[in-house]
């Protein structure tokens, strides 16, 4: 028994394991047709004479291996010989194990973009205090920080806890925690992380689970294993063995929007909650990312809970990731000169999206022969430069201002939909509605193609949230009647002002945009770009609510992550044992698609090759995971 390997060597373990007797017992039991409701039942005539070996071919060739598994388990609990089941659901559940993670390596594996061998350290951090029972709470820059390694995670620490404790990875937009779940579930599979600690690595992105049609713990467990045949039943006996990555829980619809039309959960979305709750999976594993903007609504749903934050990159991480960016050397050595003569870019390479984001900037100024003079003061000084660089021209040059303002205005009438309305995939309905053509922007836009019965469509999202909050801040200013900012915008304005929102520490990205697009020099600087006069009395409205909106004191995002000095940054390395992490993003100009996807580097080195799009239908659930689970229809990183 020792030897068993495979699904069918454990059947015919089963089978010649059954006395004469049992045999025929079983083979009698094979013919009931309420008890193998739904299977294909052999005839009589067919099981008269057979043998072990052959009634185990037969099953196999009628029912496939794992199928015809079931089927002899099934028939064993009826014939009451429980023990024979266990060991036969034990031996396929280990074989099972074996399966799925080849699947998260053959998902990974079959993915491009990936840039051979180059590698960026991301710094984590405890917060100055876990257990306070504000998990908002970010250690102050004069504190000493605590750095800690992925692979520590889930030690049990000096403290003993009656559960697993839920580790919340919490960060600002754009430092690397989707990059860093999907890493961690590729390391578990090829067995460098967590070696014998879980079976199962589950991938969950909050962003595309909510596809889903139906809504169970089961199904749950289907749609990470890309089966819907899975051993669910057997995984569930065995929870403490399970590690569920919830990655992006802000982007599930979030309670604390208030003032906002509040919508009923999604049934998955529900048992998402329910699992954070413990309410299901009780004994398992937990690790949550979120951005800070959400930690307000997750805490209720908490029971112990364990919080890092993730900073992104060191100094020397900044220029390998300018060197793994460019594939021309000396492009890169210029680009990286450009970024450390000036103060707010150097700092802003800190955050890997933002770092993806001025490198994807520069690259296209300098591809394009301009100069690159821009006083940039701040992050949306950045987002200005990338949007007003990628805006597409029109092929009547005597109309270019307008093709571009209509493009953006219709990116911004989409991103603050969709922000209102908690929105962050849409279909190619909602880009019409906004008079976009998905396909000509994929410097703002990637597509998402899923199966829907035996129709192909496609889902739209923003390649990182932050171009979606940029346009949503953006809508203010580029309304069609500027005589007024209108009630929605006066109401999502207004929500901003609450107390409740308030407590949530931070301000949100969209925000802090429009705040600083608000300043003098900035505006002026928004107009020229953007070919666009902003009204004397929509600004001095907009104005009335800055004063406002200063007056709470919000932490601005990355707030943390710039107030650390390169010394601390450095001492803070030394002790951080992240590896192999490799962050990209999906490349927004065509002419250099393969070399700047943003995802997970493999620890084994292995190039990897263009992904499939998700399949998402009601009839196969399956089919929806072979591409979905573990993250791989997503582009974009948080």
């Amino acid at each position: 028994m020792s030897q068993i390997q495979t699904p069918q060597e454990a059947l015919l373990w089963a089978l010649r394991d059954l006395e004469e007797k049992s045999f025929k017992l079983f083979k009698f039991h094979l013919r009931n047709n309420c008890l193998l409701e739904g299977k294909m039942l052999l005839a009589r005539g067919e099981l008269e004479g057979l043998s072990p070996v052959d009634l185990a071919s037969r099953l196999i060739s009628l029912h496939g291996a794992w199928e015809a598994v079931k089927v002899v388990i099934s028939v064993l609990r009826a014939m009451n010989l429980l023990e024979t089941v266990d060991r036969l659901s034990h031996i396929c559940l280990n074989d099972y194990r074996k399966m799925y993670r080849e699947h998260v390596r053959s998902l990974e594996e079959r993915q491009e973009g990936g840039i051979g061998g180059s590698y960026n350290q991301l710094l984590l951090v405890t917060t100055s205090n876990p257990e306070s029972a504000d998990p908002s709470a970010c250690p102050l820059p004069e504190q000493e920080l605590d750095s800690v390694s992925v692979e520590t995670l889930f030690d049990p620490g000096e403290k003993s806890y009656q559960a697993p404790p839920t580790v919340v990875l919490q960060g600002s937009a754009g430092t690397g925690k989707t990059t860093l779940a999907r890493k961690m579930v590729l390391d578990w599979a090829t067995g460098t992380l967590y070696p014998g600690q879980f079976d199962y690595v589950f991938y969950v992105s909050c962003r595309e689970v909510v596809l889903l049609p139906e809504g169970t713990p089961d199904q749950l467990l289907f749609w990470c294993c890309g089966d819907n045949q899975a051993p669910v039943k057997e995984m569930r006996r065995e929870e403490e063995r399970l590690l569920f990555i919830l990655d992006g829980f802000d982007e599930l619809q979030r309670p604390f929007a208030t003032g906002l039309k509040k919508l009923s959960l999604n049934p998955m979305e529900n048992v998402l909650h329910r699992l954070i709750r413990r309410e299901v999976f009780s004994r398992c594993s937990l690790l949550i990312t979120t951005r800070p903007v959400a930690l307000h609504s997750l805490k209720p749903l908490l029971k112990q809970s364990r919080h890092i934050h993730i900073l992104g990159f060191s100094g020397d991480e900044r220029r390998r990731y300018f060197s793994s960016y460019f594939a021309d050397e000396e492009q890169a050595r210029n680009a990286f000169d450009i970024v450390q003569g000036n103060d707010v870019l150097y700092k802003s390479c800190q955050i890997p999206g933002i770092c993806w984001v001025i490198c994807s900037w520069l690259k296209e100024r300098m591809e394009r022969g301009r100069e690159i003079s821009e006083n940039l003061s701040n992050g949306t000084d950045i987002f200005m430069a990338y949007v007003s660089t990628f805006l597409p021209p029109n092929d009547n040059e005597d109309c270019t201002e307008l093709t571009s303002h209509r493009v953006l205005r219709g990116l911004c009438s989409l991103a603050a939909e969709g922000i209102q309305h908690q929105r962050f995939i849409f279909e190619e309905a909602d880009l019409r509605k906004h008079n976009l053509d998905g396909a000509s922007l994929d410097a703002f836009l990637s597509s998402m193609p899923y199966q829907e019965g035996g129709h192909m469509k496609t889902f739209y999202t923003f390649r990182h949230i932050s171009f979606q909050e940029f346009f949503h801040a953006v809508s203010y200013l580029v309304k069609e009647d500027q005589s007024d900012l209108g009630k929605e915008s006066h109401r999502e304005l207004r929500r901003l002002l609450d107390e409740e929102e308030a407590e949530n520490g931070e301000m949100t990205l969209s925000i802090q945009f429009l705040l600083d697009i608000l300043k003098k020099e900035t505006s002026s600087n928004f107009e020229l770009k953007f070919f666009l006069k902003v009204s004397p009395s929509l600004k001095q409205e907009l104005m009335y609510f800055k004063e406002q909106i200063k007056s709470i004191k919000h932490k601005r995002a990355w707030d943390l992550e710039f107030s650390l000095n390169p010394s601390k940054i450095r001492n803070l390395v030394k002790g951080v044992q992240i590896s192999d992490v490799s962050l990209k993003m999906g490349q927004s100009n065509k002419k250099s698609h393969d070399r700047n996807s943003f995802s997970v580097k493999t620890s084994l080195k292995d190039e990897r090759k263009e992904k499939q799009g998700p399949v998402v239908g009601k009839d196969n659930i399956a089919k929806t995971q072979k591409e979905t689970s573990n993250g791989k229809g997503r582009e974009m990183e948080k």
